[in-house]
């Protein structure tokens, strides 16, 4: 007997959170900006152009939380993904690819 998919259509639906949290502008440029490896979070906050340090703060404790982001341990380390944020890269790197090549269309 097969599991059913996940039906997103669902409140209750577990994926449902899961896309709530990745699915927001600032998680995904976190993430892509610490796809080539860990960051300090002056230099994200450089990087992400326009995030206010208040909306960086709370997106890393939120990835942090969700298990996708490893804070640093002591105040000026390194953020850096996890195997679980490593593992979100291949559906995030198509999904901006896709975003850029259809920008101007949804403008």
């Amino acid at each position: 007997m097969s599991t059913p998919a996940p039906d997103v259509l669902l409140a209750d639906c577990p994926a449902r959170s899961a896309l709530e949290l990745i699915a927001d502008t600032w998680s995904v440029v976190v993430l892509v900006g610490l796809a080539h490896g860990s960051q300090r979070y002056s230099t994200l906050l450089e990087r992400a152009g326009g995030i206010s340090k208040k909306m960086l703060t709370q997106t890393l404790r939120r990835l942090g939380d969700a298990g996708l982001v490893a804070r640093p341990a002591t105040r000026g380390g390194d953020y850096r993904l996890t195997e679980l944020g490593v593992s979100l890269l291949g559906p995030i790197t198509a999904l901006t690819a896709w975003a850029e090549e259809h920008a101007h269309e949804l403008a």
